[in-house]
Protein backbone atom coordinates (compact mmCIF):
# COMPACT_ATOMS: atom_id res chain seq x y z
CA UNK A 1 0.00 0.00 0.00
CA UNK A 2 1.59 3.16 -1.01
CA UNK A 3 1.60 6.23 1.46
CA UNK A 4 -0.77 8.94 0.48
CA UNK A 5 0.71 12.85 -0.99
CA UNK A 6 -2.00 14.55 -0.06
CA UNK A 7 -0.78 17.13 2.38
CA UNK A 8 -1.85 17.12 5.45
CA UNK A 9 -4.74 19.30 6.81
CA UNK A 10 -2.60 20.93 9.17
CA UNK A 11 0.28 22.21 6.72
CA UNK A 12 -2.40 23.40 4.58
CA UNK A 13 -4.32 25.42 7.11
CA UNK A 14 -0.42 27.21 8.12
CA UNK A 15 -0.12 27.69 4.14
CA UNK A 16 -3.74 29.65 4.36
CA UNK A 17 -2.56 31.86 7.70
CA UNK A 18 0.61 32.81 6.19
CA UNK A 19 -0.79 33.82 2.90
CA UNK A 20 -3.33 35.82 4.86
CA UNK A 21 -1.02 37.24 7.12
CA UNK A 22 1.02 38.03 3.94
CA UNK A 23 -2.04 40.08 2.43
CA UNK A 24 -2.33 41.65 5.92
CA UNK A 25 1.30 43.11 5.60
CA UNK A 26 0.36 44.20 2.07
CA UNK A 27 -2.84 45.97 2.82
CA UNK A 28 -1.09 47.51 6.30
CA UNK A 29 1.55 48.91 3.55
CA UNK A 30 -0.89 50.09 0.81
CA UNK A 31 -2.81 52.09 3.67
CA UNK A 32 0.41 53.35 5.10
CA UNK A 33 1.49 54.74 1.37
CA UNK A 34 -1.61 55.37 0.49
CA UNK A 35 -1.81 58.17 4.41
CA UNK A 36 1.22 59.60 2.65
CA UNK A 37 -0.57 61.00 -0.25
CA UNK A 38 -4.07 61.54 1.11
CA UNK A 39 -4.12 64.03 4.69
CA UNK A 40 -5.60 61.85 7.06
CA UNK A 41 -6.77 65.13 8.68
CA UNK A 42 -9.40 65.50 6.05
CA UNK A 43 -10.37 61.24 5.73
CA UNK A 44 -11.39 62.23 10.02
CA UNK A 45 -13.15 65.44 8.83
CA UNK A 46 -15.17 63.80 6.94
CA UNK A 47 -16.28 61.35 8.75
CA UNK A 48 -14.36 58.19 7.66
CA UNK A 49 -12.24 55.84 8.77
CA UNK A 50 -10.32 55.32 5.37
CA UNK A 51 -10.48 56.38 1.75
CA UNK A 52 -12.66 53.16 1.21
CA UNK A 53 -15.39 55.25 3.31
CA UNK A 54 -15.51 57.91 1.20
CA UNK A 55 -18.25 58.32 -1.95
CA UNK A 56 -17.56 60.96 -4.75
CA UNK A 57 -19.44 64.43 -3.52
CA UNK A 58 -19.20 63.53 0.06
CA UNK A 59 -18.33 67.37 1.57
CA UNK A 60 -18.03 69.38 4.59
CA UNK A 61 -18.47 73.15 5.39
CA UNK A 62 -16.20 73.96 8.74
CA UNK A 63 -14.24 77.23 9.21
CA UNK A 64 -10.20 76.50 9.35
CA UNK A 65 -7.43 78.79 9.21
CA UNK A 66 -5.45 77.83 5.94
CA UNK A 67 -1.65 78.30 5.83
CA UNK A 68 0.40 79.20 2.74
CA UNK A 69 4.45 78.96 1.98
CA UNK A 70 6.74 79.66 -0.19
CA UNK A 71 10.77 79.27 -0.32
CA UNK A 72 11.70 82.58 -1.58
CA UNK A 73 14.31 82.67 -4.59
CA UNK A 74 14.15 78.80 -5.17
CA UNK A 75 14.16 78.80 -8.39
CA UNK A 76 17.76 80.73 -8.26
CA UNK A 77 18.73 78.80 -5.18
CA UNK A 78 18.04 75.42 -7.31
CA UNK A 79 20.36 76.24 -10.50
CA UNK A 80 23.26 75.75 -8.48
CA UNK A 81 22.54 72.58 -7.20
CA UNK A 82 21.85 69.33 -9.28
CA UNK A 83 18.65 67.48 -9.31
CA UNK A 84 19.54 65.23 -6.44
CA UNK A 85 20.90 68.19 -4.38
CA UNK A 86 17.31 69.71 -5.26
CA UNK A 87 15.23 66.91 -4.30
CA UNK A 88 17.70 66.33 -0.70
CA UNK A 89 17.36 69.71 0.10
CA UNK A 90 13.32 69.84 -0.86
CA UNK A 91 12.53 66.92 1.12
CA UNK A 92 14.94 67.98 4.47
CA UNK A 93 12.97 71.22 4.35
CA UNK A 94 9.37 70.22 3.90
CA UNK A 95 10.41 67.56 6.63
CA UNK A 96 11.52 69.67 8.85
CA UNK A 97 8.24 71.91 8.27
CA UNK A 98 5.87 69.14 8.62
CA UNK A 99 6.76 68.21 12.49
CA UNK A 100 5.68 72.48 13.39
CA UNK A 101 2.27 71.84 11.20
CA UNK A 102 1.25 68.90 12.80
CA UNK A 103 2.20 69.31 16.74
CA UNK A 104 -0.13 72.51 16.68
CA UNK A 105 -3.30 70.70 15.44
CA UNK A 106 -2.91 71.43 11.56
CA UNK A 107 -2.36 69.14 8.67
CA UNK A 108 -0.89 69.70 5.27
CA UNK A 109 -3.13 69.57 2.66
CA UNK A 110 -0.59 69.28 -0.98
CA UNK A 111 2.28 70.08 -1.82
CA UNK A 112 3.14 72.63 -4.73
CA UNK A 113 6.64 71.64 -5.92
CA UNK A 114 8.29 73.63 -3.17
CA UNK A 115 5.04 75.72 -1.62
CA UNK A 116 2.90 73.61 1.23
CA UNK A 117 -0.97 74.32 2.11
CA UNK A 118 -2.24 73.43 5.85
CA UNK A 119 -5.07 73.57 7.32
CA UNK A 120 -6.15 74.19 10.83
CA UNK A 121 -9.58 73.12 11.53
CA UNK A 122 -9.09 73.81 15.40
CA UNK A 123 -8.48 77.27 16.09
CA UNK A 124 -6.58 80.31 14.59
CA UNK A 125 -4.16 80.51 17.22
CA UNK A 126 -2.84 76.94 16.10
CA UNK A 127 -2.03 78.31 12.62
CA UNK A 128 -0.20 81.59 14.17
CA UNK A 129 1.53 78.95 16.10
CA UNK A 130 2.45 77.19 13.86
CA UNK A 131 3.88 79.49 11.52
CA UNK A 132 5.94 80.81 14.54
CA UNK A 133 7.28 77.44 15.03
CA UNK A 134 8.17 77.14 11.21
CA UNK A 135 9.94 80.25 11.35
CA UNK A 136 12.17 79.40 14.13
CA UNK A 137 12.99 75.87 12.67
CA UNK A 138 13.76 77.50 9.49
CA UNK A 139 16.41 79.89 11.51
CA UNK A 140 17.88 76.53 13.56
CA UNK A 141 17.92 75.02 10.06
CA UNK A 142 20.39 77.88 8.51
CA UNK A 143 22.22 77.54 11.31
CA UNK A 144 22.94 74.38 11.15
CA UNK A 145 23.54 74.20 7.28
CA UNK A 146 26.00 77.59 7.98
CA UNK A 147 27.78 75.17 10.70
CA UNK A 148 27.98 72.04 8.11
CA UNK A 149 29.26 74.01 4.50
CA UNK A 150 30.91 77.32 6.03
CA UNK A 151 31.71 79.62 2.86
CA UNK A 152 35.53 78.57 1.85
CA UNK A 153 37.51 81.50 2.15
CA UNK A 154 39.12 81.34 -1.47
CA UNK A 155 35.92 81.04 -3.05
CA UNK A 156 33.99 84.13 -0.57
CA UNK A 157 33.33 86.22 -4.42
CA UNK A 158 32.19 83.36 -6.69
CA UNK A 159 28.39 84.56 -7.14
CA UNK A 160 27.24 81.36 -7.44
CA UNK A 161 28.36 80.06 -4.75
CA UNK A 162 27.65 83.02 -2.30
CA UNK A 163 24.17 82.09 -3.94
CA UNK A 164 24.11 78.39 -2.70
CA UNK A 165 25.22 79.34 0.89
CA UNK A 166 21.98 82.22 1.00
CA UNK A 167 20.00 80.96 4.06
CA UNK A 168 16.62 79.73 3.19
CA UNK A 169 13.88 82.51 3.10
CA UNK A 170 10.14 81.85 3.36
CA UNK A 171 7.17 83.60 3.39
CA UNK A 172 3.44 82.41 5.34
CA UNK A 173 0.11 83.71 4.52
CA UNK A 174 -2.64 82.81 6.93
CA UNK A 175 -6.11 83.68 6.46
CA UNK A 176 -9.30 82.41 8.62
CA UNK A 177 -12.85 81.65 6.79
CA UNK A 178 -15.35 79.21 6.13
CA UNK A 179 -14.28 76.21 4.23
CA UNK A 180 -15.79 73.46 1.72
CA UNK A 181 -13.89 70.01 1.97
CA UNK A 182 -14.82 67.71 -0.09
CA UNK A 183 -14.18 64.86 -2.67
CA UNK A 184 -14.18 65.67 -6.39
CA UNK A 185 -13.29 64.84 -9.57
CA UNK A 186 -14.48 62.25 -12.42
CA UNK A 187 -15.40 58.36 -12.03
CA UNK A 188 -11.23 57.09 -12.29
CA UNK A 189 -9.46 60.30 -11.06
CA UNK A 190 -10.72 61.72 -7.59
CA UNK A 191 -9.12 63.52 -4.79
CA UNK A 192 -9.79 65.42 -1.74
CA UNK A 193 -9.97 68.99 -2.16
CA UNK A 194 -10.55 72.41 -0.38
CA UNK A 195 -12.62 74.97 -1.96
CA UNK A 196 -13.08 78.77 -0.49
CA UNK A 197 -12.13 82.54 -1.15
CA UNK A 198 -10.15 81.66 2.24
CA UNK A 199 -7.92 79.62 0.41
CA UNK A 200 -7.59 82.51 -2.60
CA UNK A 201 -6.38 85.28 0.42
CA UNK A 202 -4.38 82.83 2.25
CA UNK A 203 -2.19 82.32 -1.06
CA UNK A 204 -2.36 86.47 -1.63
CA UNK A 205 -1.01 87.08 1.74
CA UNK A 206 1.84 84.71 1.09
CA UNK A 207 3.02 86.31 -2.24
CA UNK A 208 2.76 89.58 -0.40
CA UNK A 209 5.45 88.94 2.29
CA UNK A 210 7.64 89.65 -0.76
CA UNK A 211 6.62 93.00 -1.28
CA UNK A 212 7.22 93.90 2.04
CA UNK A 213 10.28 91.87 3.08
CA UNK A 214 8.99 89.97 5.93
CA UNK A 215 7.77 86.02 6.72
CA UNK A 216 4.02 86.09 8.05
CA UNK A 217 1.44 88.28 6.78
CA UNK A 218 -2.39 87.50 8.59
CA UNK A 219 -5.70 88.70 7.74
CA UNK A 220 -8.54 90.28 9.66
CA UNK A 221 -10.37 87.18 9.87
CA UNK A 222 -7.34 85.56 11.55
CA UNK A 223 -6.67 88.88 13.81
CA UNK A 224 -10.31 88.60 14.69
CA UNK A 225 -10.51 85.02 15.00
CA UNK A 226 -7.66 85.00 17.81
CA UNK A 227 -8.27 84.06 21.29
CA UNK A 228 -5.72 86.84 22.84
CA UNK A 229 -4.26 88.99 19.96
CA UNK A 230 -1.83 90.77 22.57
CA UNK A 231 0.01 87.11 22.92
CA UNK A 232 1.41 87.98 19.60
CA UNK A 233 3.44 90.72 18.19
CA UNK A 234 1.55 92.04 15.65
CA UNK A 235 0.97 95.19 13.57
CA UNK A 236 -1.04 96.84 10.80
CA UNK A 237 1.01 96.54 7.56
CA UNK A 238 -1.83 97.40 4.71
CA UNK A 239 -5.41 97.34 3.46
CA UNK A 240 -5.86 95.15 0.19
CA UNK A 241 -8.48 95.09 -2.42
CA UNK A 242 -10.07 91.22 -2.33
CA UNK A 243 -11.00 90.40 -6.07
CA UNK A 244 -14.87 90.25 -6.06
CA UNK A 245 -15.27 92.19 -2.78
CA UNK A 246 -15.90 96.08 -2.30
CA UNK A 247 -14.85 96.34 0.97
CA UNK A 248 -11.01 96.35 1.64
CA UNK A 249 -9.48 94.19 4.02
CA UNK A 250 -6.37 94.81 6.57
CA UNK A 251 -3.45 92.76 6.79
CA UNK A 252 -1.24 92.84 9.38
CA UNK A 253 2.45 91.19 9.92
CA UNK A 254 3.46 88.98 13.15
CA UNK A 255 6.74 89.50 14.08
CA UNK A 256 6.97 87.03 17.48
CA UNK A 257 9.78 84.69 15.06
CA UNK A 258 12.20 87.92 13.41
CA UNK A 259 15.52 88.02 15.38
CA UNK A 260 15.58 89.60 18.90
CA UNK A 261 16.80 92.66 18.16
CA UNK A 262 14.77 93.23 15.40
CA UNK A 263 11.83 92.22 17.17
CA UNK A 264 12.10 94.53 19.81
CA UNK A 265 13.11 96.92 17.72
CA UNK A 266 9.39 96.86 15.85
CA UNK A 267 7.34 96.62 19.08
CA UNK A 268 9.14 99.67 20.19
CA UNK A 269 8.35 101.74 16.81
CA UNK A 270 4.70 99.74 16.28
CA UNK A 271 2.75 102.96 17.38
CA UNK A 272 4.80 105.15 15.25
CA UNK A 273 5.04 102.44 11.67
CA UNK A 274 0.87 101.94 12.19
CA UNK A 275 0.21 106.11 12.52
CA UNK A 276 2.86 106.95 9.72
CA UNK A 277 1.03 103.83 7.92
CA UNK A 278 -2.27 105.51 8.25
CA UNK A 279 -0.98 108.94 7.10
CA UNK A 280 0.45 107.42 4.09
CA UNK A 281 -2.71 106.09 2.72
CA UNK A 282 -4.47 109.22 3.92
CA UNK A 283 -1.64 110.90 1.57
CA UNK A 284 -0.52 113.10 4.44
CA UNK A 285 2.80 112.43 3.48
CA UNK A 286 4.50 115.45 5.58
CA UNK A 287 3.51 113.38 8.55
CA UNK A 288 4.15 110.34 7.25
CA UNK A 289 7.49 110.29 6.32
CA UNK A 290 9.24 111.72 9.53
CA UNK A 291 7.55 108.99 11.56
CA UNK A 292 8.77 106.43 8.79
CA UNK A 293 12.40 107.72 9.00
CA UNK A 294 12.34 107.64 12.72
CA UNK A 295 11.57 103.89 12.81
CA UNK A 296 14.00 103.20 10.59
CA UNK A 297 16.67 105.45 12.40
CA UNK A 298 15.47 103.27 15.29
CA UNK A 299 15.46 99.63 13.35
CA UNK A 300 17.38 100.06 10.02
CA UNK A 301 16.10 96.68 9.14
CA UNK A 302 12.72 97.49 9.30
CA UNK A 303 11.66 96.58 6.03
CA UNK A 304 8.00 97.29 5.78
CA UNK A 305 8.89 100.99 6.89
CA UNK A 306 11.38 101.13 4.44
CA UNK A 307 8.66 100.03 1.69
CA UNK A 308 6.14 102.85 2.88
CA UNK A 309 9.25 105.30 2.90
CA UNK A 310 9.85 104.65 -0.74
CA UNK A 311 5.92 105.09 -1.68
CA UNK A 312 6.14 108.42 -0.28
CA UNK A 313 8.81 109.45 -2.18
CA UNK A 314 7.45 107.72 -4.95
CA UNK A 315 4.25 109.67 -4.69
CA UNK A 316 5.97 113.15 -4.34
CA UNK A 317 7.79 112.56 -7.96
CA UNK A 318 5.16 110.91 -9.30
CA UNK A 319 1.73 111.17 -8.00
CA UNK A 320 1.46 107.48 -7.89
CA UNK A 321 -0.20 106.04 -4.57
CA UNK A 322 -0.35 102.24 -3.76
CA UNK A 323 -3.80 102.04 -1.64
CA UNK A 324 -7.07 101.45 -2.01
CA UNK A 325 -8.21 104.71 -2.21
CA UNK A 326 -12.02 104.63 -1.05
CA UNK A 327 -10.79 106.71 2.41
CA UNK A 328 -13.70 108.56 3.64
CA UNK A 329 -16.21 110.05 6.48
CA UNK A 330 -18.80 107.56 5.60
CA UNK A 331 -19.65 104.32 4.77
CA UNK A 332 -22.85 104.24 2.45
CA UNK A 333 -25.58 101.69 3.27
CA UNK A 334 -25.43 99.26 -0.38
CA UNK A 335 -27.50 96.44 -1.01
CA UNK A 336 -24.28 94.14 -0.50
CA UNK A 337 -24.71 94.65 2.73
CA UNK A 338 -28.58 92.89 2.90
CA UNK A 339 -28.29 89.60 4.74
CA UNK A 340 -31.54 88.79 3.95
CA UNK A 341 -32.91 88.50 7.36
CA UNK A 342 -35.37 91.28 8.19
CA UNK A 343 -34.46 91.27 12.17
CA UNK A 344 -30.81 91.43 11.26
CA UNK A 345 -30.58 93.65 8.47
CA UNK A 346 -33.01 96.55 10.32
CA UNK A 347 -30.33 96.12 13.12
CA UNK A 348 -27.54 96.80 10.73
CA UNK A 349 -28.81 99.76 9.36
CA UNK A 350 -28.99 101.47 12.68
CA UNK A 351 -25.42 100.84 13.88
CA UNK A 352 -24.14 101.54 10.62
CA UNK A 353 -26.06 105.05 10.94
CA UNK A 354 -24.70 105.86 14.27
CA UNK A 355 -21.30 104.75 13.31
CA UNK A 356 -21.26 107.43 9.55
CA UNK A 357 -22.56 109.76 12.92
CA UNK A 358 -19.86 109.17 14.83
CA UNK A 359 -17.25 109.00 12.21
CA UNK A 360 -18.45 112.31 11.19
CA UNK A 361 -18.05 114.02 14.84
CA UNK A 362 -14.09 112.56 14.37
CA UNK A 363 -13.40 114.30 11.24
CA UNK A 364 -14.78 117.62 12.28
CA UNK A 365 -13.42 117.96 15.73
CA UNK A 366 -16.61 118.16 16.99
CA UNK A 367 -16.46 116.37 20.08
CA UNK A 368 -19.73 117.63 21.77
CA UNK A 369 -21.79 114.72 22.68
CA UNK A 370 -19.39 111.84 20.92
CA UNK A 371 -19.66 110.37 24.50
CA UNK A 372 -23.37 109.30 24.07
CA UNK A 373 -22.96 108.32 20.27
CA UNK A 374 -19.48 105.52 21.13
CA UNK A 375 -22.33 104.64 24.58
CA UNK A 376 -24.60 103.81 22.38
CA UNK A 377 -22.75 102.27 19.84
CA UNK A 378 -21.27 99.76 22.39
CA UNK A 379 -24.75 98.68 23.83
CA UNK A 380 -26.58 98.70 20.51
CA UNK A 381 -23.38 96.71 19.77
CA UNK A 382 -23.94 93.89 22.59
CA UNK A 383 -27.71 93.65 22.00
CA UNK A 384 -27.60 93.30 18.43
CA UNK A 385 -24.67 90.22 18.80
CA UNK A 386 -26.97 88.79 21.56
CA UNK A 387 -29.80 88.65 19.44
CA UNK A 388 -27.62 86.73 16.83
CA UNK A 389 -26.18 84.61 19.31
CA UNK A 390 -29.51 83.50 20.81
CA UNK A 391 -30.74 82.55 17.13
CA UNK A 392 -27.55 80.65 16.92
CA UNK A 393 -27.47 78.50 20.15
CA UNK A 394 -31.08 77.80 19.38
CA UNK A 395 -30.59 76.38 15.76
CA UNK A 396 -27.32 74.87 16.65
CA UNK A 397 -25.36 76.65 14.24
CA UNK A 398 -22.14 74.89 13.05
CA UNK A 399 -19.84 78.29 13.07
CA UNK A 400 -20.76 79.41 16.31
CA UNK A 401 -17.51 79.27 18.21
CA UNK A 402 -16.01 81.61 15.20
CA UNK A 403 -18.62 84.18 14.96
CA UNK A 404 -18.86 84.56 18.55
CA UNK A 405 -15.32 84.89 18.81
CA UNK A 406 -15.84 87.63 16.23
CA UNK A 407 -18.49 89.49 18.00
CA UNK A 408 -16.09 89.21 21.26
CA UNK A 409 -12.67 90.84 19.16
CA UNK A 410 -15.20 93.55 17.64
CA UNK A 411 -16.20 94.51 21.32
CA UNK A 412 -12.32 94.44 22.81
CA UNK A 413 -11.53 96.51 19.71
CA UNK A 414 -14.13 99.23 20.31
CA UNK A 415 -13.63 99.27 24.10
CA UNK A 416 -10.02 100.82 22.82
CA UNK A 417 -11.42 102.98 19.97
CA UNK A 418 -13.71 104.38 22.22
CA UNK A 419 -11.15 105.53 24.80
CA UNK A 420 -8.81 106.43 22.43
CA UNK A 421 -11.44 108.70 21.12
CA UNK A 422 -12.71 109.69 24.59
CA UNK A 423 -9.24 111.06 25.65
CA UNK A 424 -8.58 112.33 22.28
CA UNK A 425 -5.12 110.52 22.24
CA UNK A 426 -4.41 110.56 18.72
CA UNK A 427 -4.52 113.45 15.95
CA UNK A 428 -8.31 113.40 14.44
CA UNK A 429 -6.98 112.29 11.20
CA UNK A 430 -5.39 109.33 12.77
CA UNK A 431 -8.48 108.42 14.86
CA UNK A 432 -10.69 108.93 11.34
CA UNK A 433 -8.79 106.54 10.09
CA UNK A 434 -8.64 103.64 12.80
CA UNK A 435 -12.85 104.19 12.02
CA UNK A 436 -12.27 103.33 9.01
CA UNK A 437 -9.75 100.45 9.65
CA UNK A 438 -11.74 99.12 12.30
CA UNK A 439 -15.50 99.72 12.41
CA UNK A 440 -16.27 100.82 8.38
CA UNK A 441 -14.40 97.72 7.41
CA UNK A 442 -15.28 95.45 10.20
CA UNK A 443 -18.94 96.05 9.44
CA UNK A 444 -18.62 95.55 6.02
CA UNK A 445 -16.90 92.52 6.05
CA UNK A 446 -18.71 90.74 8.94
CA UNK A 447 -21.95 91.69 7.31
CA UNK A 448 -21.31 90.39 3.91
CA UNK A 449 -19.21 87.38 4.76
CA UNK A 450 -19.94 85.78 8.47
CA UNK A 451 -23.43 87.65 8.80
CA UNK A 452 -24.27 86.49 5.29
CA UNK A 453 -23.81 82.40 5.94
CA UNK A 454 -25.76 82.62 9.46
CA UNK A 455 -28.67 83.86 7.65
CA UNK A 456 -28.14 81.25 4.94
CA UNK A 457 -28.36 79.09 7.43
CA UNK A 458 -32.03 80.28 9.08
CA UNK A 459 -33.70 80.27 5.87
CA UNK A 460 -32.57 76.96 5.35
CA UNK A 461 -33.68 75.66 8.25
CA UNK A 462 -36.99 77.34 8.03
CA UNK A 463 -37.81 75.54 4.64
CA UNK A 464 -36.06 72.51 5.61
CA UNK A 465 -33.18 72.22 3.72
CA UNK A 466 -29.95 71.88 5.94
CA UNK A 467 -29.77 69.51 9.28
CA UNK A 468 -27.90 71.00 12.41
CA UNK A 469 -25.12 68.31 11.38
CA UNK A 470 -22.25 70.12 9.09
CA UNK A 471 -21.72 66.79 7.38
CA UNK A 472 -23.36 66.52 3.77
CA UNK A 473 -24.14 63.08 2.30
CA UNK A 474 -22.41 62.43 -0.89
CA UNK A 475 -24.60 62.84 -3.93
CA UNK A 476 -22.45 60.18 -6.40
CA UNK A 477 -25.81 58.28 -6.44
CA UNK A 478 -28.05 60.93 -7.99
CA UNK A 479 -25.76 63.07 -10.02
CA UNK A 480 -27.15 66.62 -11.11
CA UNK A 481 -26.20 66.66 -14.76
CA UNK A 482 -23.71 69.09 -15.60
CA UNK A 483 -25.07 69.92 -19.22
Amino acid sequence: MTASTSPHPFDATASSLGELAQVQERLARTEAAVSRFVPDGLVRLLGAQNLTDLRRGQHLETTMTVLFTDIRNFTQQSENMTAAQTYAFINDYLGSMEPAIEANGGFIDKFIGDAIMALFPRSADDAVQSAIDMLNRLEKGNERRQRKQPLPAHVQHDRRTRQSQLPTRIGIGLNTGIVMLGLVGGMRRQELTVLSDAVNLSSRLESMTKTYGISLLISEQTLYNLHDPNRYCVRFVDRIRVKGKTQPHSVYEVFDADLPALREGKLATRHAFEEAVAYYHLKEIDRAEPLLQACIDQVPDDQPAQTYLSRCREYRATGVHHATGEIGTELVWRNEFLVGNSLIDGQHQELLMHINDLAAKVATGNFVGIDDIMQFIGRYAQMHFETEEAIMHRLRYPHIASHVQEHRSFTQRYLRLADDIAHQRHSRLYLGFQIQLFLFDWFANHTTRTDRYLTRFIASQADGTATTDRLSPASADAPQSFF
